[in-house]
């Protein structure tokens, strides 16, 4: 997940990343990607948790519900919502390293990596 990789280590690729998109693009995020992030940082990272907290309360951006429905599906259910979100909110990128994202073929949104994000938009 890209916020819980960026407060892990300044100066990585998804920290680059996220300071590119708040600096030059709209941040769109969905109620459900706030509540995994917390969720994965209270599993796996507890200690950080002042830090996603600190993040979100110093990010711009833009708040959307994620519809619990919608026409194009993704293999791990748990994903459902920010596709959902994404598509209902025309996203025009969604930057993630999860596989089951990375394995649809969609035009809108374009779903790519950190790493590509950061050699087609940064470098």
């Amino acid at each position: 997940m890209l916020l819980i990789s960026a407060i892990l280590k300044q100066g990585s690729v998804p920290d680059i990343v996220l300071n590119d998109v708040c600096e030059n693009h709209e941040l769109i995020l969905c109620d459900h990607i706030i509540s995994e992030s917390y969720e994965v940082a209270k599993r796996r990272f507890p200690s950080k948790i002042d830090v996603l907290d600190d993040l979100f309360a110093k990010l711009r951006y833009e708040l959307v519900p994620a519809p619990r429905i919608g026409e194009i599906q993704i293999r791990d259910i748990k994903d459902q919502p920010i596709l959902n979100a994404a598509i209902a909110y025309g996203v025009d990128i969604l930057i993630t390293g999860d596989k089951h994202f990375l394995e649809l073929d969609l035009e809108i949104p374009q779903i790519i990596t950190p790493s590509v994000y950061k050699e087609q938009y940064i470098d």
